[in-house]
């Protein structure tokens, strides 16, 4: 699958998912003065943006040194963007006890860390530097934007819930949830294919 700008970052930003982030990062925000709210989440953005970048950069040489080929993370990372937007368009229920809010300002883990820079996202930047390594600043750029809206949308996430509602913000995320289905179900397919064409050689 060839990927854009454009394409890229749409998907990073689907993978990152800003606004099925709100709640997680509301819940462990609780704990923290609302004037250092913003401060907090700008760092977490920036520590999931710097481990991204990082990825981006090693990926081809961590692929190498665990035998791995591109089209086998291209395969691995269709299945876990379809299992991630299984759960965005069928959310877990949550019991009746509440998630206890943490008491302590959260660092790295769970918000930079898997909230934002999970699994798929770092498998994602690097399958794109995989699949095309001299578009690496272009790639870098995608994060970039994503990371940047990743920020708005958290840092006015309040604001974001009061304007719209809940409800909306849902169906929202259900509807990423299934674009995000249909580009893993394209990525698996893709693979397959190549997969099959070179076991014809």
């Amino acid at each position: 699958m060839g990927y854009t700008f454009a394409s890229a970052t749409v998907l990073l930003l689907l993978i990152t998912d800003p606004l099925g982030n709100i709640p997680i990062f509301a819940n462990a925000l609780k704990g923290v003065a609302p004037e250092r709210r913003t401060r907090v989440i700008v760092r977490e953005v920036l520590i999931a943006f710097a481990l991204l970048l990082g990825f981006m950069f090693v990926g081809d040489g961590f692929l190498r040194v665990m035998g791995l080929s591109g089209l086998s993370l291209q395969i691995a990372g269709g299945v876990v963007m379809f299992l991630i937007a299984l759960r965005m368009i069928f959310p877990p229920e949550h019991g009746a006890a509440p998630v206890a809010a943490p008491t302590e300002e959260p660092l790295i883990v769970p918000l930079a860390v898997p909230a934002l820079a999970g699994p798929s996202a770092l498998a994602t930047v690097m399958l794109l530097v995989s699949q095309a390594p001299e578009r690496r600043l272009e790639w870098v750029a995608a994060l970039s934007v994503t990371m940047a809206v990743c920020a708005i949308v958290l840092v006015l996430a309040e604001r974001i819930q009061r304007l719209v509602g809940e409800r909306l913000v849902l169906a929202f995320e259900r509807l990423m949830g299934l674009i995000l289905v249909a580009v893993a179900v394209e990525m698996m397919i893709r693979g397959v294919k190549l997969l099959a064409s070179e076991m014809g050689r």
